[in-house]
């Protein structure tokens, strides 16, 4: 079968940073996460969140996820490391290919549920705002089954067919040299799901893990045809590859808690990191108690100016008061004298008199 046009396959399954040689399927994977984590950051703080705390969280997950893409691998294929002739250290190569989704996706939620943990933020909101990331990273990823040509499809002549060298063709069709890139299938698939992700969780609002379901859900779909079309050794249950029956059920869980946290948990979660909302809530208190001197020293100085008068007007009558008092007192000490024409004895009986009435007629 001769194709007129094809994808061409690396003649090497290197990169090489200077002199440093890297493989080009860690490289993919790398540049898949940091994918991930840096549109993730900018969904966590477009929603209420604090920058930076997306890459902790991804400290706990990337990890977990690694192994639990490579045990799952391991696992549903030990056929390849574990076989007669195979050597069961080979295992624990992961750069040479081999990781699976579902147990990147199972074991990557358990490190993330730890990172969510020590922050008090919720899992669920979390992995809402991660989803379209982890699409990507799946886009991305996917290209470092080009670089080991590996997990094609069946043969074709179609003008994007992938050409594979004889060294990594089937063995039950070494002269066919072309064959569907099912791995460029599935990197489309995933840029399409993102997108999907990004629109519908705008236009609807989703929350409380309604995205991350979404994602799984579509994913699988995808995964399902995609794997039919795979020529790879896989184990086989009732005439399907695994991953279909896999596909299947993770559809199927995927839409079940879907509708589920819509109808149990409808909405939105308003805030996704309180320590962030904490925070915010601080610097506009420091913000409003630093504008607080400033107005009520104002506000002090403008009741003190006109507090000012009152109190002098207030003092001066009172003084005016007890001047005239005193007046009042001293006139009245004096006035028996004048009234008695200086006899002593009426100005001592006016004196006792005046020791006790001038106080009270005054005050009347």
């Amino acid at each position: 079968m001769e194709t007129l046009a094809y994808i061409p396959s690396p003649s090497s399954g290197e990169l090489f940073l200077g002199p440093v040689p890297l493989r080009g399927y860690a490289f993919c994977i790398i540049i898949g996460v940091f994918v991930a984590v840096w549109l993730g950051n900018r969904r966590w703080v477009a929603r209420g969140g604090q920058p930076g705390t997306v890459a902790d969280i991804s400290v706990w997950a990337v990890p977990f996820g690694l192994v639990g893409g490579r045990l799952y691998h391991v696992i549903t294929d030990y056929q390849l490391y574990f076989g007669e002739g195979r050597n069961w250290v080979d295992a624990f190569r992961i750069w040479d290919g081999g990781l699976g989704i579902w147990g990147a996706i199972s074991l990557g939620a358990v490190g993330a549920w730890i990172g969510c943990r020590r922050r008090g933020i919720p899992l669920p909101a979390w992995a809402d705002t991660l989803a379209p990331g982890v699409a990507l990273a799946q886009a991305i990823g996917r290209w470092g089954n080009w670089f080991n040509q590996e997990l094609y499809g069946r043969a074709t002549d179609l003008p994007w067919a992938v050409r594979i060298d004889a060294e990594h063709r089937p063995a039950d069709t070494p002269e066919l040299a072309t064959y569907h890139p099912t791995f460029l299938y599935e990197s489309l698939w995933c840029v399409g799901v993102a997108v999907l992700l990004i629109w519908a969780d705008r236009r609807f609002k989703l929350g409380h893990g309604r995205t991350f379901a979404l994602y799984v859900a579509t994913y699988t779909v995808g995964r399902f045809w995609i794997e039919y079309l795979r020529v790879d050794d896989a184990h086989h249950v009732l005439g399907m590859r695994l991953n279909n029956w896999t596909s299947i059920l993770v559809f199927l869980g995927a839409v079940g808690a879907f509708v589920l946290s819509a109808r149990m948990r409808p909405g939105r979660e308003e805030v996704v990191e309180p320590l962030a909302q904490g925070e915010r809530s601080g610097e506009s208190g420091e913000a409003a108690s630093k504008d607080a001197p400033e107005d009520s020293g104002t506000a002090d100085a403008d009741s003190a100016d006109s507090e000012e008068p009152t109190r002098s007007r207030f003092g001066l009558s009172r003084n005016r008061s007890r001047k005239a008092d005193g007046n009042a007192d001293e006139g009245g000490a004096k006035s028996p004298g004048k009234d008695t024409g200086g006899d002593p004895a009426k100005d001592g009986d006016d004196a006792e008199a005046g020791t006790s009435a001038p106080g009270g007629s005054s005050r009347g």
